[in-house]
């Protein structure tokens, strides 16, 4: 992953942050390799997740050229199984601006599983180079409103309370990180990251 920009220091944050909700959720996160259901559905990236994504396929490319190549083979599949019923451009991956299309992206592609996810081994081939959305999900956390969102499958039997006070606060960044993504493109229809 590229060094010393401001994308870079942002992920940090990211990680950090999430570091200290999975440390204060303790036994309540049973995410681990092979838990793959965040790995389901179409959502919104930023242009940075874009960068980021290429970025780790071509050091995939580099290290291990057949696993890239099936990632790249996933992605075309996606994209195809995707692009007729896409509320936008299904070249961009750039939604529509309608209050319709937008509404029909909510649940659009949900059960369209991620092209870097590994059918396998049910792990992540980018890993290191995944989308703050991806990054962000599991271990609860705190928006500046008062919301808190965790994964589903974590927390089982856990009361409201004991759930908010593991919630870990969002740094005002990574916030600003997710909010851009949803005025980017939707992954994977979203330009060539993963070509």
């Amino acid at each position: 992953m590229p060094r010393g920009n401001a994308a870079t220091e942002l992920v940090q944050i990211i990680d950090r942050t999430m570091a200290e909700a999975e440390r204060r959720s303790g036994s309540w996160v049973v995410c681990r390799p092979g838990c793959s259901e965040c790995c389901q559905g179409v959502f919104a990236i930023s242009r940075n997740d874009a960068e980021r994504l290429r970025h780790g396929l071509e050091e995939l490319s580099t290290n291990d050229p057949v696993r890239a190549a099936r990632v790249r083979q996933r992605a075309r599949d996606s994209i195809a199984r995707l692009s007729a019923t896409f509320p936008g451009d299904p070249v961009s991956g750039i939604l529509d601006s309608s209050p319709q299309a937008r509404e029909r992206f909510e649940t659009f592609g949900d059960d369209e599983p991620c092209p870097a996810l590994d059918p396998t081994s049910q792990t992540c081939d980018l890993y290191l180079y995944r989308p703050a959305t991806c990054r962000t999900f599991g271990p609860a956390i705190r928006f500046p409103e008062g919301e808190i969102r965790c994964c589903e499958l974590c927390y089982q039997n856990a009361t409201e309370n004991e759930i908010a006070e593991a919630a870990t606060p969002v740094d005002r960044r990574h916030l600003e990180e997710l909010r851009n993504a949803h005025t980017i493109a939707a992954y994977p229809l979203s330009g060539d990251c993963l070509k």
